[in-house]
């Protein structure tokens, strides 16, 4: 297994939260891949876009079937959402995270493949497509992320993206699930939903339409961009190959954590 794809304070993190296989004490069979291989094939996976099958046993150590497998597994487990949660609490507590200013935004994937969440893209004429809706701190550190059809509006996922932030702890008090401020672009200006991040207690800063640019909104909201760029660094991201939403969603919260660790490494 090449330790460069899954390094200690990964695997660490991980650990903990892996499902438990039961023992077979009748008939046995061979011995399963360790855990901490499978997860070097789906990471590699991840980071080179390549297809299950072209998974190099030789480098990585196990088949990519058996890290489809186990990546289908411990997405059905509910693994990647808890690894993020953890990394947002471990940020928040070193002081890393600012959820005070959040900044959101969607960004367009092409879907070769049918499945759920897909949908004729607007931008990629009509094509099959999905999209990912990404909410960010100040810094730039994913909070959370959503995927859906490439049909669907991003102001229509304003809301389910701010569900979809997990309770961050990591300080005295009650665990955090909402930002103060909300910076977007011009593609979220709609009173109806300004009127609805009112009354949860979220301030929302969003570009007017039909006014000139220059709003110095950008100045702000210029790390979720950077954020997608961070992303769709993971090659895998670029374009949706899984046809399990489930499966391109447990991409995506992996790809979400290892860059929350890289800020955590960065701090030390």
């Amino acid at each position: 297994m090449n330790v460069n794809l899954v390094p200690d304070d990964l695997w660490d993190r991980i650990a903990p939260l892996l499902p438990v296989r039961p023992r077979r004490h009748r008939h046995p069979g061979r011995l399963p891949v360790p855990d901490r291989v499978a997860l070097a094939g789906i990471v590699y996976v991840l980071r080179k876009g390549v297809a299950w099958r072209d998974v190099p046993s030789e480098v990585v150590g196990c088949s990519g079937v058996t890290a489809w497998r186990r990546l289908r597994d411990w997405t059905e487990a509910g693994v990647w959402p808890c690894l993020h949660a953890a990394l947002l609490t471990e940020l928040r507590r070193a002081g890393l995270l600012d959820l005070n200013d959040c900044s959101v935004d969607g960004s367009h994937v092409r879907a070769l493949k049918r499945g759920d969440h897909v949908g004729p893209s607007p931008v990629d004429r009509a094509r099959p497509g999905s999209k990912h809706h990404l909410i960010v701190d100040r810094h730039g550190t994913p909070v959370a992320v959503t995927l859906t059809g490439g049909n669907r509006h991003d102001v229509t996922q304003l809301l389910p993206l701010l569900d979809a932030v997990p309770p961050i702890r990591g300080r005295r008090g009650r665990p955090r699930r909402k930002p103060r401020r909300v910076y977007a672009d011009r593609g979220y200006d709609f009173d109806k939903y300004r009127r609805l991040l009112w009354k949860r207690g979220i301030k929302p800063i969003i570009a007017r339409r039909g006014v000139a640019h220059g709003s110095g909104l950008g100045k702000v909201r210029w790390v979720v961009e950077r954020a997608f760029a961070w992303l769709h660094q993971f090659k895998r991201l670029r374009i949706r190959y899984e046809r399990r939403a489930a499966l391109h969603q447990g991409l995506l919260e992996l790809a979400c954590s290892i860059i929350c660790l890289r800020r955590l490494r960065r701090s030390f």
